[in-house]
C-alpha cells in the first residue's frame, strides 16, 4: 500500500480517512463469491425492473447525478447536479437539472421541446414531433444533450440495455436511500454498468452507474432515483410551458456558444483541465 503524506493534527484525522479508503477498495479486489447468482438470474431482474417501467404510463421523481471529469494528469473530479422528471407515455416529459452553474426545465409535449436557462432567463423551442422514445434518440443522437436516466424510461429498455452487454452478474442486496435493492453489474466492450433495483412489488430503479472504458482514468456518470411517484397527481402540470417575464428567446447557434447550459461548467475545458 502506498505511503501517504499528510501533516500532523488535523492531518492525521485525514490519515485514518485516507487509509479506511483504501482498506476498503483493497477489500473490492477480492474475487466475488461463488454464491452469486448468475447471468440469467440477473436478466431476469433487469426485463422485470424494465417491464414495470414501462407499464407506468405517468410516473415522476426525483435524481441527485454526477459526471466525472479526468484532468490530464489524472486527477478526477466529480460535477453534481439534481432535479426531477416527469414523464407521460407516449410523448410528453418535463425535466429540471440545477447545479452550481446552471438551472435548466426541459419541456416535452410531443410537438415541440423547449429548454430554458433560468439563470440567463433565455429559452430555445425546436420542433421535434414524436413520442418520448424518439425524443431521447434525437437528444442523444442529435443534439448531444441526453436526458437524466433516459435509458431507463424508454419503453423497449431492456433491449437498449443490453445492447454490447458480454457479462451480467447478481451482486446480491444493497441498501440505496433506505431502500434494499437487488444490485447487478454489467459489462460491455465500451460500458461497464451497474443497477440497483428496488425489491418488492415496485422494482423501480434506484441507483444507476456507467463506467466508461474507452477514457483514460474510466470516468463514470452515477445518478440516485428516488420518490417515485405514479398515476396522474404526479404529473399534474408539469408539462405546460410558460415563457417567464422578459424571458429572451434564442437560436440553437446561441444556445451552442452558452457553457453553462451544457453538462460541465464554464471553467472546466474540454479535453483539457480545469
Amino acid at each position: 500500500m502506498p505511503t501517504i503524506d499528510i501533516h500532523a493534527g488535523k492531518g492525521s484525522v485525514r490519515k485514518v480517512v485516507m487509509r479506511t479508503a483504501l482498506a476498503l477498495l483493497a477489500a473490492a479486489t477480492i474475487a466475488p463469491s461463488a454464491a452469486l447468482a448468475g447471468e440469467t438470474e440477473a436478466k431476469a431482474m433487469l426485463k422485470a425492473m424494465t417491464d414495470y417501467m414501462a407499464a407506468q404510463k405517468e410516473l415522476s421523481f426525483r435524481y441527485d447525478a454526477s459526471i466525472e471529469a479526468v484532468t490530464k494528469d489524472g486527477e478526477k473530479l466529480q460535477i453534481a447536479n439534481s432535479g426531477r422528471v416527469a414523464l407521460a407515455r407516449p410523448d410528453r416529459l418535463a425535466a429540471t437539472r440545477t447545479g452550481g452553474f446552471a438551472d435548466i426545465e426541459t419541456f416535452f409535449d410531443g410537438k415541440t421541446m423547449t429548454i430554458l436557462g433560468k439563470t440567463k432567463n433565455i429559452y430555445l423551442q425546436l420542433p421535434i414531433p414524436g413520442t418520448v422514445d424518439q425524443l431521447v434518440d434525437v437528444l442523444q443522437n442529435q443534439y448531444n444533450r441526453p436526458l437524466p436516466a433516459a435509458d431507463l424510461l424508454l419503453t423497449n429498455a431492456y433491449s437498449e440495455l443490453m445492447t454490447d452487454v458480454t457479462e451480467a452478474k447478481d451482486l446480491g442486496s444493497g441498501v440505496i436511500g433506505g431502500t434494499e435493492c437487488d444490485h447487478l453489474a454489467f459489462r460491455g466492450k465500451e460500458v461497464d454498468w451497474q443497477i440497483w433495483i428496488a425489491q418488492g412489488s415496485r422494482p423501480y430503479p434506484c441507483k444507476y452507474v456507467i463506467t466508461s472504458k474507452l477514457v483514460a482514468g474510466y470516468p463514470a456518470y452515477t445518478i440516485q432515483l428516488g420518490d417515485w411517484q405514479s398515476g396522474g397527481a404526479a404529473v399534474d402540470g408539469a408539462f405546460v410551458f410558460k415563457a417567464p417575464p422578459d424571458a429572451k428567446q434564442i437560436s440553437l447557434e446561441e444556445l451552442k456558444s452558452m457553457k453553462d447550459m451544457n453538462e460541465f461548467p464554464s471553467n472546466f475545458i474540454l479535453g483539457g483541465k480545469p
